[in-house]
């Protein structure tokens, strides 16, 4: 008893001045991050070269569709960053619609997959491109955040996958999958539709469609002086293919596709 209690004696100062050096300790890593900024900021007022070489992800949200991006940039002086990429996206037609076989009254049939009614392929894409990132404001700010011009282009190879659809026959009630054909009634008839084929459907029949593209954005790097990348980029896209690309079949196709994104990017710096 008498061992417990000498314990919880000694025991209770060591505690209260470990307690007593935590908010210190916390603050020391504050003032060493401040001081290791500024001397980056100082480095680079001076003309010194911070960091090496970037990579980073990305997902964009565009205003026809999505994609995802591979990024990496070598540094060539403070302002400047040669860059290249990898995007894979998937472009969509801004009048479609997802219907559920809940919206045709057709009796004795279960509900399929969501479907969009009247396209005729999806059209997927990757991009090689290679640009640059140019500083046009941040440089010596204290908060890291930095805002940067990209600009750039590159080969684009256009995917139009076929889009296949379930139909019901009338007489003997047998389901199959079918896709477009020119002037094809059956397909565009909302009567015999049950839903959507199964996503794999049609991959084995992709045409390629080679083309060009450009990029022109901007990027809000915060945390500019971390190792850890964090951006959000704001832009336009611009394509171009050799051929025109249907996406639905009660639409006109087209060569050039123009959109604007949005994009949050991760990534780190050495």
């Amino acid at each position: 008893m008498k061992k417990l209690i000498v314990f919880i004696i000694v025991s209770i100062p060591v505690i209260l001045i470990a307690q007593d050096n935590q908010p210190s300790t916390r603050k020391e890593k504050k003032e060493a991050r401040k001081e290791k900024i500024n001397q980056l900021i100082k480095q680079e007022e001076e003309g010194a070269l911070i960091y090496q070489k970037q990579s980073l992800w990305g997902f964009a949200l565009n205003t026809d569709g999505w994609n995802i991006i591979n990024e990496h940039g070598k540094y060539k002086s403070i302002t400047k960053t040669n860059l290249w990429w990898l995007e894979l996206g998937e472009h969509k037609d801004p009048k479609q619609e997802k219907l559920s076989k809940s919206a045709y009254n057709i009796p004795g049939l279960s509900l399929g997959n969501p479907f969009v009614y009247g396209k005729e392929n999806n059209f997927y894409y990757l991009k090689l491109g290679f640009g640059s990132q140019y500083l046009i404001g941040g440089k010596g700010n204290k908060n890291g955040v930095a805002v940067s011009a990209i600009y750039g282009g590159g080969l684009s190879l256009g995917m139009l996958k076929p889009y296949y659809i379930q139909v019901v026959d009338p007489n003997t009630g047998n389901v199959t999958d079918i896709k477009y054909n020119n002037n094809d009634s059956t397909f565009l008839n909302p009567d015999i539709i049950t839903g959507a084929s199964s996503f794999g459907k049609g991959f084995s029949e992709i045409k390629y469609v080679p083309g060009i593209h450009l990029r022109s954005g901007l990027r809000f790097d915060y945390g500019r002086y971390n190792e850890v990348l964090s951006a959000l980029e704001v832009g336009l896209n611009l394509e171009y293919y050799s051929e025109k690309m249907p996406i639905m079949v009660q639409n006109d196709p087209h060569h050039a596709f123009l959109n604007a994104y949005i994009k949050i990017e991760f990534g780190k710096r050495k």
